[in-house]
């Protein structure tokens, strides 16, 4: 929901906190992954006194308000449930996690909808395994623009024999066809490795570093 009235504006949505930072002794400044308006940035007052603290990872009702649309605003959340719970007990769930998090914060742009890629974050958080993680990384390069294709080759159509991957395009090539150009392609079947250089490739067009945390997890 979105109200603007001349007291301010207010935004509603349901999210998931992605990370904080302390802000003096008693405040946070938060980034929190709505479902309605994407990232949204704010105080989170009182968080690290309040008698149940605010996590990340945490998942619940968000209300973000500020006199004027250019503030840094401020938060008020309801907490759900905590999906990061179980990442805390498990250093390799931790380790996704981090990752999908510090991807979110530094690539989305500010109050700019990402529906598909939010549903597909609290699936990817039920489970933080290997492969729901890769998922949610291709989810994730399609919503910035990187729609990967491995459905056929990108120069003959066939289906099957698909060994390769386009930089360029993000489409499969096939044996035949990538033969002569094995040297500049992609392998398949796709893993974080290949994931990351699309990773970088969007982090040039954005002007900003890869994430530690994603460049951690390649060497987990």
């Amino acid at each position: 929901m979105f109200l603007c009235n001349n007291r301010g504006m207010k935004l509603e949505s349901d999210g998931i906190i992605v990370a904080m930072r302390p802000f003096g002794e008693r405040d946070v400044v938060a980034h929190i992954f709505t479902e309605k308006f994407g990232v949204l940035s704010g105080m989170l007052r009182g968080a690290t006194v309040a008698k149940n603290k605010p996590m990340v990872g945490q998942v619940g009702v968000v209300a973000w308000g500020a006199r004027l649309d250019s503030q840094l605003g401020v938060f008020h959340f309801e907490a759900q449930k905590n999906l990061g719970v179980s990442a805390m007990m498990d250093a390799n769930k931790l380790k996704y996690l981090n990752a999908m998090f510090a991807l979110l914060v530094a690539l989305l742009p500010e109050r700019e909808a990402y529906q598909n890629l939010y549903a597909a974050t609290i699936d990817a958080l039920a489970e933080l395994t290997p492969d729901s993680y890769l998922q949610w990384e291709l989810v994730l390069l399609r919503e910035l623009g990187y729609a990967l294709d491995f459905s056929h080759c990108s120069n003959c159509g066939r289906t099957d024999n698909l060994i390769y991957l386009s930089p360029r395009t993000g489409r499969a090539v096939c044996g035949e066809c990538g033969a002569p150009y094995v040297g500049k392609l992609f392998d398949l079947p796709i893993n974080l490795r290949t994931t990351l250089r699309f990773l970088e490739s969007v982090c040039r067009g954005l002007d900003v570093a890869v994430p530690d945390y994603r460049i951690f997890l390649q060497h987990k």
